[in-house]
């Protein structure tokens, strides 16, 4: 059984995260859990994070035992180059490549367990919120019709949608002082 995650848009350079995930490749979970808590590399946070992240996928998903896992690929590969530039000398202007980099994980089972298939989830119907339930009307009560107004209440002008005691947004805009 295979269980894959990834992460993507890690702010690091792919050479960078290669030297750590170089250094796990091929191991038992817990023992790279333990290898990169001592390596002092800023590229071991995401990485430890990823590896997390399948051990619960696998855990979760298929059932199956954080000891019996083993990293079989990880794969660091290159993302979107962020383009910022550096002022330099005699008005020029240089390119500054900030890089970042996707990584790929995919853990199998050391003994097979025999779990082929993900555990199947309920999923709940969803609720709206806010939105109070419908009262049902019995046919014993008599249905009360809407009373109409008398014939000299009506009102002769209709009022703006803002004129209700405050303007609004474009009140507030347009009574700036200007200057």
């Amino acid at each position: 059984m295979q269980v894959k995650a990834q992460v993507k848009h890690i702010r690091m350079s792919p050479t960078k995260v290669r030297l750590v995930a170089d250094v796990i490749r091929g191991m038992e979970v817990n023992k790279a859990l333990d290898q990169l808590r001592f390596i002092k590399k800023a590229a071991k946070m995401p990485v430890s994070k990823l590896v997390n992240s399948a051990v619960a996928n696998a855990e979760h998903n298929y059932e199956l035992d954080k000891s019996n896992l083993f990293i079989k690929e990880i794969m660091v590969n290159e993302g979107k180059t962020l383009y910022r530039w550096m002022p330099k000398a005699h008005g020029r202007a240089t390119k500054i490549r900030k890089r970042t980099c996707h990584i790929d994980i995919i853990l199998s089972e050391i003994v097979e367990s025999g779990n082929k298939t993900a555990k199947k989830q309920e999923i709940a119907a969803p609720v709206k919120l806010g939105a109070e339930p419908k009262e049902e009307k019995t046919k014993d009560e008599p249905v009360e019709k809407s009373a109409r107004k008398p014939a000299g209440t009506e009102t002769k002008g209709k009022k703006a949608k803002g004129d209700e005691g405050s303007k609004g947004f474009i009140g507030k805009v347009f009574q700036r002082k200007s200057g």
